[in-house]
Order: C-alpha cells, then structure tokens, then sequence
C-alpha cells in the first residue's frame, strides 16, 4: 500500500513562502542546500503543537496559527520610523547594532570599539570564498522554529570579541519591527575571547505602524574560557506580535554567564534558551520576570546541559499575571554521567491578580551521575490578604497597593543585575508596566 503525505493549509503556505523569499536569501551552493534541508526538517515538523512535550503549553498551531511572508527590505520611510523607536530603547554608552526588519541598518548602528570585530551575516553566506560560511547556519538542535530560522534568516549580526577584552559599556542589538502582518527571521553569532568581559543587551521593539508581525530570531553564542557575559533581554514588541526567541549559549571553563529575559510586550512569546556548561569550574545565574495582562501568553524555556564536572547553575523566575493572562515556565537541568560535583537550582514563583490568571510550570532533573547537589521547586498563588489591607488601611488604593507588593515580587530577579543602571532601567519598566494597572 502506498502512503501519500497529505500537507495542510498552513503547510502549502509556508512552502509558498520559501518558495518567494528564495531570490532575496543571501547565500548560494552549500548555503542554498542548507537552507533547504532546513526548511525540509520543518516541513516533517511543521509548527509546533501540544503534542510536542517541549511545546506543550504553547501550541503555535492555535496561538499563530500561520506563518506570515518576509517582511520587504526596508526603504527610507521604514528606516525613518525605526530610527524613531529607538529613542525610548537605547542605552547610554552602549555600542548599538540595529536590525530592522531583519535587515541590518549601518545607518542607524554604531561603529564598533577596538578589540571587537563586526560583519553580517548577509554578508558572510555571499562570500563564496568562505567555504566555512554556511556552518553558520548548522546546529545540532532539532526544533522545528530553529530549521525554520535556518532557512529564512536574512540577516543578522557576527561579532567577535579578543581575547582579555573588557568593553566600557554594553554591546546592544536592538530589533526594530516596522512592517505589518510580515515575519522576520534573524541569526547572529556572538563569539567571546578569552578573559574577555561583555555586558550584552538584546532589545526587541515594534516602530509605529508595525502590528500583528511574526518575529523568529536566533543567537548562538560562544563564553570562551575565563571570560563574563551578562546577556540582557528586554521584549517590547507589538501588543499583537509573535515573537519567538531562541538562544545556543556554549559556556567553556571558569567562565561566568548571567542571563537575565523581561518580557512585557507582544500577544504571544518564547524564549527557548539552550545552555551548554561545556567548561569546568563555569557558573551561571539566570534570572527572568514575566508582566503579562489582557490575554498575552509568555513562554520561558530553558535547558541547562552540565556536560562537565565542578559547575554552578541558579535559575530564578518571576511571572507577574493580571486578567487572562498565560504563562509558562518550563526548566530542565541536565547532569551528564561525567559532570561530577554538579550544584544546580531552579525556582519559578508566579503570581495571580486575577482569578481568569494561569500559570504553568515545569521543572525538570534529569541527574545521570551520583555527586551532586540539585533542587528545584516551584509555586503560584495570590497576593497575601493581610499585606494588601495593611497598605490598604493606610491609604493606598487597592490597584496601587497590588503594583507595590507586585514590585516587591519581582524585585529579587532584577536586583541580580550587576550593571546598576542597566538595573535602574529594567526596575523604571517594571514599575511602569504595574503602575499602569492603577
């Protein structure tokens, strides 16, 4: 009997959409036929769906439903409308890269410091000399939004820093969207040398006129031996926008990654982090805090891989819900049989201020060795009555009493920001993103 493979809808879209973006891809040879065997593996895939175990909380089949096409190279007005959203986002002192519909805006972007090298990934897959070039576009990861990004990633950004380099100030990528009922797909590669210092600040926003855009973007980054990373993530797409975020992070020996992800904007969003503790002697912190309302669905994925003994992981979350908003924590931490004296945490608080409200959480240990200490634990709940009508009583209305005690909450995640005003900023948003409920 013979067994035909019947695509659906969304299916006979996207390979509609592959077939159009085709002319405006860079890259040609082996980089064509990555990107095709890319898209091949999502094809088998397709969107990601509750049967997926990893994607059991965030269904994109009903929550995005279809993919949309390419967003156009953007032109002067699009460029004119992104250099003004970038005001509200950009850090003092910081070294900006700027991507705008996928698309890298030297216009609009700084000059690099010394010790830092730039190119674009546009520009790396067309150099047909570069017989490497299309190793850009590999990864061992098997997830359906990965090979997707593999096969329509226009542009990003590579970046290396020397070895023993300490930047003054941040290294900031910000995504600027434009366009609307368009998708973006990115892939920057960040390479750090060794005993090298780097605070990195990536920033999603969406400039006037960009409503209901589809975002697709991946990192892969390198923490090379006895280097720091402070990696920052602040998300404020669209209240209408999809926005999926995945990061490869390789941490090598006696280095130190503290990843910290807030997540206020767009209607759906993930951020699916995939973290190798490659190196002995490595410490990772990560911290993220979720403010969600109306009906937003925040996604925070984060596999920690301790492939080598004598490392360090803390995980710390905070999910901040109001009317029917949805979030998801989901946490593995890995130990390999060879990961000896492996100390690993992980904890994930939500709170509710609203009965329609839901939290999922997912915490995961997968220990295959026999010395080592790992935990995790996880809770969701209200705000505790008798604080509430204490600051009630002496004055405070009830929605401003409720954005006090919720500041408190989320507090502990964000005071893990060495940067203090890098840690100013993110406390001055989340405030205003509680105050708002008043």
């Amino acid at each position: 009997m013979t067994v035909a493979l019947v695509k659906n809808d969304s299916g006979n879209a996207a390979n509609g959409i592959f077939a159009a973006a085709q002319n405006r891809l860079p890259g040609t040879g082996r980089v064509a036929d990555l990107r095709r065997d890319a898209f091949a593996a999502f094809e088998r895939a397709g969107l990601p769906h509750r049967r997926v175990e990893e994607w059991k909380y965030t269904d994109l089949r009903a929550l995005m439903r279809e993919l949309l096409p390419l967003a156009p190279t953007p032109d002067a007005a699009a460029l004119a409308r992104a250099k003004a959203a970038l005001a509200p986002v950009a850090i003092d002192g910081a070294i900006k890269l700027v991507l705008v519909d996928g698309v890298f805006a030297a216009e609009l972007s700084d000059n690099v410091a010394a010790g830092v090298s730039l190119r674009t990934l546009q520009k790396v897959l067309e150099n047909e000399a570069n017989e490497a070039r299309g190793d850009l576009l590999l990864t061992t990861s098997t997830d359906p939004m990965i090979s997707l990004n593999a096969a329509l990633a226009t542009d990003g950004v590579v970046v290396g820093i020397a070895d023993g380099v300490q930047l003054p100030g941040p290294l900031q990528i910000i995504h600027v969207a434009t366009a609307a009922k368009s998708s973006r797909s990115t892939r920057s590669h960040l390479q750090i040398g060794k005993g090298a210092r780097v605070t990195l600040v990536e920033t999603c926003v969406a400039a006037e006129g960009a409503a209901a855009y589809q975002a697709n973007d991946v990192a892969v980054i390198w923490v090379g031996d006895g280097a720091e990373l402070s990696h920052i993530r602040l998300m404020r797409d669209a209240t209408d926008a999809v926005n999926i975020s995945s990061e490869l992070i390789t941490v090598g020996t006696k280095s130190k990654l503290n990843l910290f992800n807030m997540t206020s904007g767009g209607a759906v969003s993930r951020l699916q982090a995939f973290i190798t503790l490659a190196g002995e002697g490595s410490e990772l912190t990560i911290n993220g805090v979720n403010l969600l309302r109306d009906k937003q669905h925040g996604d925070t994925t984060i596999v920690v891989d301790h492939a080598v003994p004598g490392c360090t992981s803390r995980e710390n979350f905070r999910a901040v819900l109001d009317d029917r908003a949805h979030s998801v924590f989901q946490g593995r931490i890995i130990v390999r049989p060879d990961a000896q004296k492996t100390d690993g945490r992980m904890m994930t608080r939500a709170l509710l201020l609203s009965d329609e409200a839901e939290a999922d959480n997912k915490p995961e240990l997968e220990i295959f060795a026999d010395d080592v200490s790992c935990g995790h634990g996880a809770t969701s709940g209200a705000l505790d009555e008798s604080l509430l009508f204490y600051l009630r009583a002496r004055g405070l209305p009830e929605k401003q009493a409720q954005a006090l005690l919720a500041q408190a909450f989320v507090g502990e995640a964000i005071e893990a920001i060495e940067d203090e005003g890098l840690r100013e900023r993110i406390i001055d948003a989340a405030q205003h993103w509680l105050e708002a409920r008043a």
